[in-house]
């Protein structure tokens, strides 16, 4: 008798009068839902462990993929690469993206927090002074722009990994990517990185932040250095502790900025 009373009570709420899930229970069920998503759509192309299949490549280790912020890969979600065979998924809303961004960090690894080696203020008195990486960096809309934003860079690495970075620029680095020196019909020469190219011209950044649109009729020699345009002995002219602090800098400001960008879960999917 009393569970007929309790039962039918629970048939009399509205939809108004029953209890909301909590937060914690609406994340939980997205991120069930974004594996879903994950295993039924993005599996057949990525792997179920997303480190690739026949189709997809591996985006579970890839640096490139790895070192993106949140908010960029909820982009690349959004947009689709249609270049590479791979459909926008925009109908799936932003909460849901969000979420199928989640999922993917679990694949990578987790959002995993560990001892800064450093201090982070004394990081970034270095970044911005002595070490000079605000001249070509930037971090946080502060600082250059000939070299990459480094806002996010150490997202999805470890310390130790982000201090190879800075000690050793030049391993695995693709040389398409590297400095050119570029000389014209008329002598003048050019050194710096290529930004875009096509069949007839070519864009270049020399290291004063300026861009140059070159005719490639008019260039008479394009040598690749093979090399990276960021000083190679860091391991010498920081100490230990100087490392550290600069690589504490880039983790503490990849972690804020991925909180800032990352899109709330606990927003409509509209």
């Amino acid at each position: 008798m009393v569970f007929g009373l309790i039962v039918t009570a629970a048939m009399a709420l509205s939809p108004q009068e029953k209890p909301a899930a909590n937060a914690s229970e609406t994340n939980a069920a997205r991120r069930t839902q974004a594996k879903t998503i994950f295993e039924s759509v993005c599996a057949s192309c990525h792997g179920l462990d997303a480190r690739g299949a026949e189709r997809g490549p591996n985006i579970a280790s890839r640096p490139e993929v790895v070192r993106k912020t949140d908010a960029e890969l909820v982009k690349i979600l959004a947009d689709g690469r249609a270049a590479q065979g791979m459909p926008s998924f925009a109908s799936y809303g932003p909460a849901k993206l969000s979420a199928l961004v989640i999922y993917l960090r679990m694949l990578q690894g987790g959002h995993k927090e560990s001892p800064l080696p450093g201090d982070p203020a004394r990081g970034k008195e270095l970044f911005f002074g002595k070490a000079k990486c605000a001249e070509c960096h930037m971090v946080s809309s502060q600082g250059g722009f000939f070299a990459e934003d480094l806002s996010g860079f150490a997202t999805r690495l470890g310390a130790d990994e982000v201090r190879r970075v800075i000690v050793n620029p030049n391993k695995d680095l693709d040389p398409r990517r590297g400095l050119i020196t570029i000389i014209l019909a008329d002598s003048t020469a050019f050194s710096g990185i290529v930004r875009n190219e096509d069949n007839f011209s070519l864009q270049l950044q020399t290291p004063d932040g300026k861009f140059h649109l070159l005719g490639k009729a008019q260039i008479v020699s394009l040598e690749r250095a093979g090399s990276s345009a960021m000083p190679v002995d860091y391991g010498r002219t920081l100490s230990e502790k100087e490392l550290g602090d600069v690589v504490s800098f880039l983790s503490r400001s990849a972690e804020n900025a991925r909180k800032k960008a990352a899109p709330s879960e606990e927003g409509d999917d509209e």
